[in-house]
């Protein structure tokens, strides 16, 4: 009898002890799944990056107006100016058109070259002219006797002419009405490329 109760308390020592591994097998393998699943989380999440966004450049403005065949562009201060193919026109506060050929051969557009005609007197100046052998004027400045500079308005007809026309206002002239004022053709990227230098008899209309 005492043989068979040893049998059986053997069997359940058995049982008791693979009873741990059983039990703890699920455990171990929940653990490692976690792992796992954790590590597949982490490489699947996407860090945002601080990216600073690119603003576009706007495009540089136009130097020169285009304006149509005989447009009237108001000058200011009483003067009108216009264009046709065959050169610039202006007329002052008098009424009287003035005009300046770019067909008559007098001018020469076959490199950069200005013009300038100017009438006023005490209450101010009127300047305009021609630039001309270029398409890519930038800019036409005016510079008095003690280096004070206006910068001029361009215009130009359509299609970008190898001409156009320039005009500006400074202020009052003691007698020579306003012909002391030099003359300068820039490109757009600031080269100059013709100049006028200014003169002490009076400007007359042409």
């Amino acid at each position: 009898m005492k043989k068979y109760l040893w049998a059986a308390a053997g069997v359940v020592a058995a049982a008791v002890i693979a009873a741990p591994s059983a039990v703890g097998a699920p455990t171990e393998t929940s653990t490692t799944e976690a792992a796992i699943s954790t590590a597949a989380t982490s490489a699947t999440e996407v860090v945002p990056a601080d990216v600073t966004p690119v603003r576009a450049v706007a495009p540089a403005p136009d130097p020169v107006r285009t304006v149509r065949p005989g447009e009237r562009v108001d000058a200011g201060k009483g003067y009108t100016v216009w264009l046709t193919r065959e050169g610039k026109h202006w007329t002052g506060p008098d009424g009287f058109e003035n005009f300046r050929s770019v067909v008559d051969g007098n001018i020469d557009r076959s490199e950069p070259g200005v013009s300038h005609q100017s009438e006023g007197g005490a209450t101010g100046v009127f300047h305009s002219g021609l630039y001309y052998g270029t398409r890519h004027a930038g800019r036409v400045e005016l510079t008095d006797s003690e280096g004070h500079t206006t910068v001029a308005t361009l215009v130009a007809l359509p299609g970008r002419p190898d001409w156009g026309v320039w005009y500006a206002h400074t202020g009052p002239s003691e007698g020579n009405h306003g012909g002391g004022h030099g003359v300068a053709l820039y490109d757009r990227a600031g080269k100059l490329l013709a100049d006028l230098p200014g003169f002490d008899f009076p400007a007359g209309r042409g």
